[in-house]
């Protein structure tokens, strides 16, 4: 299981669950599809899928969970539709308006019919703690879709210290330095996308990609006072992404020698091989991420771990 978007958050106070602990803790608040009537519902499921039944999943230090969310297909130009059409058959009937007050009204009659025919999707969440390094790694695109499996997490144990990573230096500040001083940190190299942005809420953005980064068309851009948002960069050839101002980690991929580490398991065990993924991943994040968050001053100070 390789991690491609990274969310990282900082724990605030000690993670004491054992793998088992933690799995029978969030046994209660397990998944369970949509009912006829639900819009979405929100539960763990076993990590390693049809191999397992644990709702955890634990190598090297850390502890893999996994959220599923089910959500029904309802067109919001469906429900409209149906909508109309029983407005103008009251108006049409009865020769008066419908206000807005009764079109609500109709409007929810017309969900709670439609959602027991709805079609549903449901979408995988993974993520990982690592207790000794006070670290969650969320496994999603966005904060908002990290959040809330966090916050699934916190309701599942009743309460979890937990933070975005907040680095010292603005990451924007150093990432637009290493572009205008040509100073890119040892051990690192820069890729051929970036998104530079003006100052500003109604600044104008500009997305490169396949582009030398170091070229007099991006110098232009950075000496008219743009700043860098987003850039990709490869770490010692282990690992390559697109890095956020966020500290966001996007389109995460993993270096040949890692990959050959992992086909070289036993791909005749499903389980096995999913704990060797696991492994080799952590293994190098767990190196990767210290050093990333030196290159911006380390992290500001944590409330709280310890008390």
């Amino acid at each position: 299981m390789w991690f491609s978007n990274l969310q990282l958050y900082r724990l605030t106070k000690p993670f004491d669950y054992s793998p088992e602990g933690l799995s029978e803790a969030l046994q209660e608040h397990a998944f369970r599809p949509c009912g006829s009537l639900d819009l979405s519902t929100f539960g763990w499921v076993a990590p390693l899928g049809q191999y397992g039944e644990a709702l955890t999943h634990a190598a090297n230090g850390c502890i893999m969970v996994c959220a599923r969310k089910e959500e029904k297909i309802l067109p919001a130009t469906v429900v409209r539709e149906f909508v109309a059409d029983k407005v103008r058959a009251i108006e049409e009937s009865q020769s008066r308006p419908v206000r807005r007050k009764e079109r609500d009204e109709i409007k929810d009659e017309v969900i709670h019919e439609l959602l027991p025919k709805a079609f549903s999707r449901s979408r995988l969440t993974f993520a990982y703690i690592a207790p000794q390094e006070k670290l969650i790694v969320v496994n999603a695109t966005s904060a908002a879709r990290a959040e809330e499996l966090l916050s699934h997490l916190r309701g599942s144990l009743g309460s979890l210290g937990a933070v975005p990573i907040s680095p010292r230096q603005a990451p924007t500040n150093v990432m637009t330095h290493w572009l205008v001083e040509h100073d890119v940190p040892a051990g690192f190299q820069l890729g051929d996308e970036c998104e530079l942005r003006e100052k500003g809420d109604d600044g104008g953005i500009i997305r490169c990609k396949r582009q030398d980064l170091f070229s007099d068309e991006i110098r232009v851009h950075l000496d008219a006072g743009k700043l860098v948002t987003k850039l990709a960069i490869e770490w010692q050839e282990q690992l390559s992404c697109i890095l956020g101002d966020d500290l966001s980690i996007k389109r995460l991929r993993f270096g040949e020698e890692l990959l050959e580490q992992s086909k070289e398991a036993d791909m005749e065990d499903p389980v096995a091989a999913f704990d060797n993924d696991f492994t080799l991943m952590t293994l190098e994040l767990s190196k990767f991420i210290p050093r990333l968050l030196e290159l911006f001053g380390g992290e500001n100070e944590v409330v709280g771990f310890g008390d």
